[in-house]
């Protein structure tokens, strides 16, 4: 026996007569919520750039939400082969924190990402400005 069960998301689900969810049910419906979740948080970032991004160098500053950041490295982090995914090592000379732009080379402005880094792993920060 299978009921139909109507889920928050809209999004009809099929459930045994046990209760439980399918694995593939289960992993459909988390994705969906990751993609809105992933829509809510990216939000739009307003780039205010005085040369394109591939120019920018060791030494540079770049402002993000209106702190000011040094650059460390500007590198490729993975060769997608017909794409570039970029990184630009940042840090803040006041804390000595660590800090990542990423994005790919051909999309630069549409996949811009800031993430700092937090023990060993980088983790996304939303924001709202980027200059340099």
């Amino acid at each position: 026996m299978v009921k139909m069960v109507k889920k928050a998301t809209s999004k009809i689900v099929k459930k045994t007569k046990d209760g439980k969810v399918s694995k593939k049910e289960l992993n459909s419906e988390i994705k969906t919520i990751e993609k809105k979740i992933d829509v809510i948080e990216k939000g739009e970032i307003k780039i205010n750039a005085s040369h394109p991004i591939a120019q920018i160098i060791k030494g540079d500053k770049i402002k993000i939400d209106g702190k000011e950041y040094v650059v460390d490295t500007h590198y490729i982090l993975i060769d997608h082969g017909s794409t570039k995914e970029m990184a630009i090592e940042l840090f803040d000379p006041k804390t000595d924190k660590d800090y990542q732009l990423r994005y790919f080379d051909d999309q630069a402005e549409a996949t811009i990402e800031f993430y700092e880094l937090q023990e060993i792993i980088y983790v996304r920060k939303q924001v709202s400005k980027i200059e340099w």
